[in-house]
């Protein structure tokens, strides 16, 4: 395929405009289709993988840090490290460090960030993080302290830039304020929740941040937990698998207004929605790379062709005005 990379920020990072969401490891996806996954996605010319250490707590059994774990053992076996970048994430819990006890607070404080670099940089049997981002906000630590923390880890070697998740507007600008008038390293990238539907909140209080400042845009759930691809258009739809009930919401008239015109702009491009839900992302001048995940290769081979997918502006117009919001 033929990708154009784009920068990630200031950071000097290059990626492709569609990075693999890591979430699926250890959840959906065992250790076998993983590392076919991932070898596919290197043959095509895709180079971003995002995932996380709490990545995938939620399932039964699981501890956290089950998708690193198969990442690490895939870079390992591939020996494909220098062609990857590589984010994950850290500090998802603001409450006891339940790894080690209660000494030390989970979140993003100086002690815990050193201990969870190390963990990660285990699990994912590497020397270096390429971006190495907060999964949430933590109101509990000073902002100084953990960029200063950052700060040390990217001189130590262990990380080479830093991101966001989760930030509100207005603590991402302080962030990013304090960064320039301590010497600091700032934030690169925001990881926000945003997509066709989830269009608000970002585009208000977080893009024009974005755009003034040069940061790297990287949203989750590019595909509204699988909404945007057509595959629940009634409420009997929603039984079709776990992650159902979580579209739920979207099966309102606004939701009905944007498969619509995405139907319409899928068969003008011989694409299907969820190809043209990703497209019309990419597309947008603050974005950087939607995060999008695929548990099978035909899943994947959906994926890649959205990153290549070019829409006319008639259907980007179509787009917006669908998915207008008040």
């Amino acid at each position: 395929m033929n990708l154009k990379t784009r920068q990630l920020g200031r950071s000097g990072l290059s990626v492709v405009p569609l990075a693999f969401g890591g979430n699926v490891f250890g959840w959906t996806v065992d250790e076998a289709t993983s590392f076919a996954l991932l070898d596919r996605l290197v043959d095509a010319g895709f180079n971003f993988i995002d995932t996380a250490d709490a990545y995938s707590r939620w399932v039964p059994g699981n501890q956290g840090g089950e998708s690193e774990t198969l990442i690490g053992k895939w870079l390992k076996r591939s020996g494909k490290r220098d062609r990857m970048v590589l984010a994950t994430k850290l500090g998802l819990e603001l409450g006891p460090d339940k790894t080690r006890g209660v000494s030390v607070l989970a979140g993003l404080s100086p002690a815990y960030i050193e201990r969870a670099v190390d963990a990660s940089l285990r699990r994912l049997q590497t020397d270096y993080i390429d971006l190495y981002q907060a999964h949430r906000d933590d109101p509990n630590t000073p902002l100084q302290d953990t960029l200063a923390a950052f700060a040390k880890l990217i001189s130590q070697g262990k990380v080479r830039a830093i991101g966001a998740s989760n930030y509100s507007g207005e603590r991402l600008a302080e962030a990013l304020r304090i960064s320039r008038a301590n010497g600091l390293p700032r934030y690169e990238c925001l990881q926000p929740h945003y997509n066709l539907y989830e269009r608000a909140e970002y585009e208000r209080n977080l893009e024009p941040i974005c755009l003034r400042e040069g940061l790297a845009v990287i949203p989750y759930y590019s595909l509204a937990s699988g909404f945007l691809t057509g595959k629940y258009r009634s409420a009997a739809d929603l039984a079709k698998s776990p992650r159902g009930q979580g579209v739920a919401k979207y099966l309102d008239e606004r939701g009905r207004k944007i498969l619509a015109a995405l139907d319409e702009a899928a068969a003008k491009h011989h694409a299907t929605p969820g190809q043209v839900a990703i497209a019309w992302m990419i597309a947008r001048p603050s974005i950087t790379a939607p995060i999008a995940s695929a548990s099978s290769l035909p899943q994947l081979e959906e994926l890649l062709k959205a990153a290549t997918l070019s829409l006319d502006p008639a259907s980007i117009e179509r787009l917006n005005e669908a998915s207008a919001y008040d």
